[in-house]
């Protein structure tokens, strides 16, 4: 991340262990500092249990989960805070919160779309993965906006030029498979320079240029996808825990589309992943300041 750099995280529902961890962790680093909303004592018995100083944070109790996410995207529209992240509450709560015309961070009419980003050891760097858990039955111009809407993420951990790869269950277009229609639509389309679009590929051969080779496509970007769109928000949700649990591949939740970098990550996330989160909205959010 570079010297010198330091936001302020709101984390709302911070009576989470794992989420409250992270954060810690991360104010170790000495990459953040942190505003708790949630419930006081359980959040000042936590900092006491991982050696810390309950003075060392500002604590705000909120027990409502409606009350707390709201209280997070109000610290960020005032400049009090850089990024709100979500601890124990549910998303509905959070996502509401983010899209509230009077103090949300995200425009209303704009799709909200969720990109996770991995480590893929074959190739020792990362591949990124959308959506992988909001847009439940993407149409076609809900896809254009996944793809826009990751874009900025994958620039900002360095990416110049960017292969997409639009994934279905097959690397040919069946007309009665709509993933492979849309695929070809997509991969049709003019992108901004340095973007690359094609499909419909088959995981294996969107990401393994051995499979492709193969197979026989001989496709630009086969093999050698960066960025992968979901056929829906089954597919990306499955990935998602895959990835975590068969793989055990470090990975972060980066939610995209909104005005500010914003912090989302499953329950079922470890601390590793939600620390990896942290510091992913952080490079999101100097990416933002360099392009303004």
């Amino acid at each position: 991340l570079g010297n010198n750099i330091k936001k302020r995280v709101a984390l709302c529902g911070a009576h989470d262990d794992a989420a409250l961890k992270a954060v810690v962790e991360a104010k170790k680093k000495g990459v953040i500092d942190a505003i708790l909303i949630g419930k006081e004592d359980k959040i000042r018995n936590l900092l006491l249990s991982f050696g810390e100083s309950a003075n060392d944070y500002i604590i705000v109790n909120e027990e409502c989960d409606t009350k707390a996410a709201r209280m997070a995207m109000k610290y960020v529209n005032t400049g009090e805070a850089d990024i709100p992240m979500k601890g124990l509450m549910q998303t509905t709560s959070f996502i509401t919160a983010m899209v509230n015309p009077l103090f949300g961070i995200a425009d209303p009419s704009q799709l909200i779309t969720h990109t996770t980003a991995f480590f893929y050891p074959e190739r020792q760097g990362f591949i990124f993965a959308s959506d992988t858990s909001f847009t439940k039955l993407p149409s076609l111009e809900e896809k254009v906006q996944i793809i826009k809407n990751a874009l900025p993420v994958i620039k900002a951990f360095g990416f110049d030029s960017i292969n997409v790869g639009i994934l279905s269950a097959i690397e040919n277009v069946d007309e009665s498979i709509p993933s492979t229609v849309d695929a070809k639509k997509l991969s049709e389309m003019k992108w901004e320079k340095g973007v690359t679009v094609e499909g419909p590929f088959a995981l294996d051969n969107a990401i393994d240029k051995h499979s492709a080779e193969h197979k026989g496509i001989n496709r630009p970007t086969a093999g050698c996808a960066d960025l992968i769109i979901l056929p829906d928000f089954l597919c990306g949700n499955i990935l998602y825990k895959s990835i975590h649990f068969f793989g055990h591949l470090p990975h972060a939740g980066i939610v995209c589309g909104s005005r500010s970098p914003a912090i989302l990550t499953s329950r079922s996330d470890d601390l590793y992943a939600k620390y990896n989160s942290i510091l992913s909205a952080i490079l999101q959010s100097v990416y933002i300041e360099r392009i303004k």
